[in-house]
């Protein structure tokens, strides 16, 4: 293992830190650590493969962290997900197909795998493997429940499937479909939903898809909320359930994390600390898409570009000041960040948590991070797709600025291995696995205090699935139990957060059904604001129903000590119809007019629901496309959104510059119609308008209908007619011999 150490003059070094400590007094004193020296950078390595000894060895990370092997090759292979269940059975889900050609190859045979990894022996490192379900076609999504049963997404689906091993033998022997959306899931396989994440609030979520589930013993419940944020690949929440998304197609790292979801994507670019996107790998990144623009001198990448994966670190088996940070995949990059979560005036900011440096490292050129999560054991996990290509195919065709690399590399002959570690520290030696799945619910009330997040959500989801209200009144229990004198009770410990454990029961009497207004009102005046806050999400449900008798206590609320609590109440604020609901809130607007969160809050809560949806249905009202047209709405927000931004304009990187090119006004838009699908249907690569915005990937997986859906809309937001019907699209596609990207030059000689 290759640590940060000293090579150079130790009086030098210390000099040198306590120089750049005065210089940078803002940043926290992880920046300054003595013992830091900015590893060496490796221009061109080799793309050899690497055995899991050999790869251990390329790591770098701060003094006194440590990596070790959970599972490699041939236990696994290109793995791309995990979940455990409450005994510490650790699902992976592979994706057996992804890429084993630079063209992507039999990409769709449904031959891929979730496995059932056991560890056995209780070293950290799993030892038992069996097949949990074969036949899939790049699963995507999973989510344990109770004993032996895993909820599972796969590519081109909307659809939820439920399997059970019922003879625990580490193999699903029933499988039934438990959401059904009745569509194929069309388009790129990286851009489609990933997540299936149970929330502090009961429901559960994904990227993508406006629409999230509440999960019960025999159904699944399916909710819509529009403008929610999108996201990519993976999805965390904090302590308070609030989300945190990123975009590897947006080379977004970080966002959506403003407010809980359900009430919108607030994402403020004040959110990232200036330089935040700059990025500090150790190795050069020859297959970076975009080429040389995307390097700096010294041949590493100078942007994020793949972001997957992200974790909000929960556990208690590393540093306290670890505790609550981001951590980014950087799969192009082959490191991880670790981002600090601030907060100035409500407002969470997020600063990296190194002077020019990232986290973790590698200098093996197939080390492909693509996931990590809190364990049950109170460590980091990271999920290594290890391979050459991380991209799709999409972006490796004739005339891309990558395939040259890989081709030069041979990096498309690295396929079918993986590798699952774990981050661990020399002054903690991590948990053993748990076993909550044999426990009652009561049993499980104790562990909605534990100091590791996964243990608190894990617990509230069983006791959820259970459904066992004899335990509501225990659940009140804990909820008023200001002292944490229970906990001493149960475990004889008193090391942990009993504010979040109050969070934690609140929010399972809820999933229970159970919701005690009078519960609800002793807890606005809850020592801890956190517990305010939950309080008054809780409260929404009566105001919802109009009832009014809750508004004198949020007058008191609004005046609340907490900023976080007073921008609550603005948000909660938007389900009341009542007249003083609206004084109330100009009355904080008002007040709060340079807080940025809360200006936010008050002014989207005194809305008239959707104003652009609203405009586009005045507009299309007698339009014969109308339907068509609104469909186009909803994928616009599921995919386009993630570059060309809510209005259409293009989506602002930190430098101003746009991440892609504007609709509105454009040529390609309000031009040839068949042009415009001639263009979706192939993909778009060199400059438009004077500006390389890189690759804009091929939509022809999508079906006829959805394209003309999507082409209209946009074409209606200019002013323009729609695209006529599906019709318009088949003839299109059935001329259309291209196989590569258009260039606007060849696309407008085209006949």
């Amino acid at each position: 293992m290759l640590k940060f150490k000293n090579q150079n003059n130790l009086k030098l070094a210390i000099l040198s830190t306590l120089i750049l400590a005065i210089s940078c007094s803002e940043r926290e004193k992880i920046y300054v650590d003595k013992k830091y020296v900015k590893p060496k950078i490796v221009k061109e390595a080799s793309s050899d493969f690497q055995s899991p000894e050999e790869s251990l060895n390329s790591f770098y990370l701060p003094d006194g962290y440590k990596i070790e092997l959970v599972a490699s090759e041939p236990m696994i292979d290109e793995p791309v997900t995990i979940a455990w269940d409450g005994d510490g059975k650790l699902y992976v889900a592979e994706m057996n197909t992804y890429m084993q050609d630079i063209d992507g190859t039999g990409t769709k045979r449904s031959i891929s795998k979730i496995k059932q990894l056991i560890d056995t022996d209780g070293d950290g490192k799993m030892d038992k493997s069996t097949v949990f379900i074969d036949s899939l076609l790049l699963p995507r999504m999973i989510l344990p429940l109770g004993d032996g049963e895993l909820v599972v997404n796969e590519t081109d689906s909307y659809d939820l499937w439920f399997y059970k091993d019922t003879n625990k033998d580490g193999v699903a022997d029933t499988k039934k479909r438990v959401y059904g959306h009745g569509a194929r899931r069309g388009g790129n396989l990286e851009h489609q939903q990933s997540g299936l994440l149970w929330n502090l609030d009961n429901y559960v979520y994904t990227t993508y898809n406006p629409v999230r589930f509440k999960f019960k013993k025999d159904t699944v419940i399916s909710e819509k909320i529009s403008h929610m944020p999108r996201g990519q690949w993976g999805l965390t929440q904090d302590d308070m359930g609030i989300m945190y998304y990123s975009t590897a197609g947006g080379e977004n790292p970080a966002y959506g994390f403003g407010q809980p979801a359900q009430y919108g994507d607030f994402s403020h670019k004040e959110r990232l600390r200036e330089g935040f996107n700059t990025t500090w790998p150790i190795v050069g990144t020859p297959d970076v898409q975009g080429g040389l623009k995307r390097l700096k001198e010294d041949g590493t990448l100078n942007h994020f570009t793949g972001v997957a994966g992200q974790e909000i670190y929960r556990g208690h088996k590393l540093p306290s000041n670890v505790y609550g940070d981001l951590f980014i995949p950087e799969p192009v990059g082959r490191f991880i960040r670790r981002a600090k979560v601030t907060k100035k005036d409500g407002l969470k900011v997020l600063k990296n948590a190194y002077y020019q440096t990232e986290f973790l490292g590698s200098t093996d050129l197939n080390f492909r991070p693509v996931w990590s999560q809190t364990g049950p054991d109170g460590t980091l996990y990271v999920v290594d797709m290890y391979r050459g290509i991380i991209q799709e195919s999409n972006w490796t065709r004739e005339g891309s600025a990558i395939r040259p690399v890989i081709e030069r590399k041979k990096l498309d002959k690295n396929i079918g291995k993986g590798r699952i570690y774990r981050i661990v520290h020399e002054d903690f030696t991590p948990d053993q696995k748990p076993a909550l799945l044999g426990k009652s619910a009561k049993e499980l009330i104790p562990f909605l205090g534990h100091r590791n997040g996964w243990y608190r959500n894990t617990a509230q989801k069983l006791i959820i699935l259970k459904e066992d209200l004899t335990i509501i009144p225990d659940l009140k229990e804990v909820s008023r139990d200001n002292e944490g004198g229970l906990w001493q009770k149960w475990f004889g410990d008193d090391s942990k957060d009993y504010g979040l454990e109050r969070v934690q029961a609140l929010w399972t009497l809820e999933g229970l059904g159970e919701v005690d207004k009078e519960l609800l009102k002793e807890k606005f005046s809850d020592k801890d604001p956190r517990v305010r806050i939950t309080a008054i999400r809780l409260s929404e449900r009566f105001i919802k129903n109009g009832e009014t008798d809750l508004l004198k206590e949020y007058e008191v609320l609004a005046e609340d000590t907490s900023i976080e609590v007073v921008n609550q109440l603005a948000l909660s604020l938007r389900y009341s119809d009542a007249k003083q609901s609206s004084s109330l809130l100009k009355k904080i607007q008002k007040k709060y007019e340079d807080n940025i969160s809360i200006a936010h809050s008050t002014k989207e809560s005194l809305k008239e629901n959707n104003e652009i949806l609203n405009a586009l249905k005045d507009r299309v009202k007698d339009n014969p496309s109308k339907k068509s047209v609104l469909r186009g709405y909803d994928i616009y927000n599921q995919l386009c959104i993630t570059c060309h931004g809510e209005n259409l304009k293009g989506l602002p990187k930190e430098d101003g510059s746009l991440v892609a090119p504007t609709l509105i006004g454009s040529k390609r838009v309000m031009g040839d119609k068949t042009k415009l699908i001639k263009l979706v249907l192939n993909g778009l690569i060199g400059e438009v308008d004077g500006v390389d915005y890189g690759v804009m990937m091929s939509l022809k997986d999508n079906e006829n209908q959805w394209i003309a859906d999507v082409l209209s809309y946009i074409r209606v937001m200019n002013g323009k007619d729609a695209v006529s019907s599906r019709g318009d699209v088949r003839k299109t596609r059935q001329k259309n011999k291209r196989k590569d990207y258009w260039t606007l030059e060849e696309l407008e000689k085209s006949k």
